[in-house]
């Protein structure tokens, strides 16, 4: 082959290969394939669960709920769709990616569960390309790398049953399809405590912008303008803004030259640096305009801080938050204006409420419990 300039190299596949068995205790009634998050099972066994991302626990949570349900459970990565099935399953729970392809090789009889944790496809990329066009407007370029497309799937379509990550508003991108719904919170990938010593006198006027990539689709252009306009606020910022040059370019006077901004990159959330950023922090800003549910915010909400939040991120903000209609910079400075005017006791015990409510809907434990309520009406259907 190398005489016609072909050279074959050995076969790498784009995905950790492999499935990793785990068996109940006792006689298994069934089998489960679960296509996820493979990484966490192939650690060794002295390293912790990754918390860069709340999906690496779920998948630990899930495979854990079907075993104690007594299941056998065979998980393979998401990303796998080279997998040839050795034997029949009664159930398959699987991410949107390779649904469709896993679930045609198949046995019949084996029940398909999409586990959907974005928006559907179309009314995430609308609002992604919605808000590309929005800055292009006000700021007259285009940046696609600052946006979040989800590939286009027929997952559901292809399931017998959706759990969505996030709240009814996830959900009804669903809906369409007609099939059994139900709705799941994330759980923490990290537990940031609240302070008791927190100084909500201090921090009142100080917000936090947490997230990863795709700046434009979560709404950190429309956070730093609205920032820009009020000095009298301070914004600290945690995500990868480097990696997205264009971005960064457009928006550098904001990043990197405005006194009230403070950029500080990628933060794990897990060390001592953004625990004290939370402690001098006295809410999160995010006007993302597609999610399942935002683990950003969960996390937090966890360590006490208040949401200002769109209703696309997937959380409800009961008592303690502010939900942003239409996430514009004009609202966003309103709403941050309106938060900072309260008292210091009135931020405190909204504080208390916003890591209360991440607790009890958030926690490992309440998501053990969620699921395992979700499999027991499945199993009991089936």
């Amino acid at each position: 082959t190398r005489a016609l300039g072909l050279d074959i190299g050995r076969y790498r596949p784009e995905f950790p290969p492999g499935v990793v068995s785990l068996r109940p205790d006792g006689t298994p009634k069934g089998g489960v394939l679960l296509s996820y998050i493979l990484e966490p099972f192939q650690r060794q066994r002295d390293k912790t669960v990754s918390t860069s991302h709340t999906h690496h626990w779920e998948s630990m949570l899930i495979a854990e709920t079907w075993r104690k349900h007594g299941y056998g459970v065979d998980v393979i990565d998401y990303r796998n769709h080279e997998f040839i099935l050795q034997k029949r399953y009664d159930f398959f729970v699987s991410a949107r990616t390779h649904l469709e392809t896993i679930a045609a090789r198949l046995n019949p009889d084996c029940v398909k569960i999409a586990h959907l944790d974005t928006s559907h496809y179309a009314t995430n990329n609308h609002a992604t390309y919605t808000r590309l066009l929005d800055l292009q407007r006000r700021r007259g370029l285009s940046l696609p790398g600052s946006a979040r497309f989800v590939e286009p799937n027929r997952a559901i379509e292809h399931a017998h049953y959706g759990v969505v990550l996030g709240n009814e508003v996830t959900a009804a991108t669903y809906r369409y399809a007609n099939k059994p719904l139900f709705t799941l919170n994330v759980p923490t990938a990290v537990d940031v405590e609240l302070s008791d010593t927190k100084d909500f006198s201090a921090c009142h006027n100080s917000f936090l912008w947490l997230g990863s990539s795709g700046m434009v689709h979560k709404g950190l252009d429309l956070a730093l303008e609205a920032f820009a306009a009020m000095p009298e606020m301070h914004l600290t910022i945690c995500g990868p803004v480097a990696a997205e040059k264009e971005f960064l370019q457009l928006y550098r006077k904001e990043l990197y030259e405005t006194a009230n901004i403070r950029t500080v990159g990628w933060v794990d959330v897990s060390g001592s640096e953004f625990a004290r950023i939370a402690q001098q922090c006295v809410g999160v800003v995010y006007p993302s305009c597609a999610e399942g549910q935002a683990g950003s915010v969960v996390t937090c909400l966890r360590a006490g801080l208040l949401p200002l939040v769109s209703r696309e991120t997937g959380i409800p903000v009961g008592d303690f938050g502010v939900t942003l209609e239409s996430a514009s910079a004009e609202e966003i400075c309103s709403a941050v204006q309106r938060l900072a005017a309260l008292s210091s006791e009135e931020l405190r015990l909204r504080a208390q409420r916003a890591r209360d409510y991440a607790v009890a809907q958030h926690s490992h434990k309440a998501y053990r419990e969620a699921y395992g309520q979700i499999v027991q009406t499945i199993i009991a259907d089936s």
